[in-house]
């Protein structure tokens, strides 16, 4: 099974998401929340190298500082930052499996804010527990019922889940 990050990424926000997404069964692309975030994904950070695939994922920003290779991901707000700090350790990890050496950076925009993010012993444990959820997870027959949190109303999945 191919988790990635935007699956990492959802699964502390929406687990139903998770199975969703796995399962290609698309959000409304045209849902506002969505248009914005890839209007701020497309206009910041415009000096640094974009959206570099690297296996199976895509980093948002490389950038390059001294002998410090560092990965960024640019996000509309830091609410949901411990979702994106895992998404980060994710593709941090990846990296490190292939012997790549790299520090993450959480990228706010809007708010212009930036935080450090290292993949270190502890998180490498819990990111592994997280993996092997989402295996769990997305290996099951059916999406895990509707569970209403304030992410809904944002969410290009809310017309699925609440029709």
């Amino acid at each position: 099974m191919d988790v990635t990050g935007t699956l990492v990424w959802y699964y502390f926000i929406c687990k139903r998401e998770v199975w969703l997404m796995y399962h290609q069964i698309t959000p409304d692309e045209h849902d506002t929340n969505i248009e914005i975030g890839r209007f701020i994904h497309e206009n910041t950070y415009n000096r640094n190298k974009k959206e570099i695939q690297f296996g199976n994922v895509k980093f948002d920003v490389f950038m390059k500082d001294s002998n410090k290779m560092i990965i960024g991901e640019t996000k509309k707000s830091s609410k949901y930052q411990t979702a994106s700090k895992y998404q980060l350790l994710y593709y941090l990890s990846v990296l490190e499996d292939a012997g790549i050496k790299a520090e993450g950076l959480l990228l706010y925009p809007e708010e212009r804010k930036r935080v450090e993010v290292i993949l270190d012993d502890n998180s490498r444990n819990e990111l592994k527990t997280t993996l092997s959820e989402i295996e769990k997870l997305i290996s099951q027959d059916a999406p895990p019922q509707v569970k209403r949190s304030n992410f809904c109303r944002n969410c290009g999945y809310r017309e699925y889940c609440y029709a």
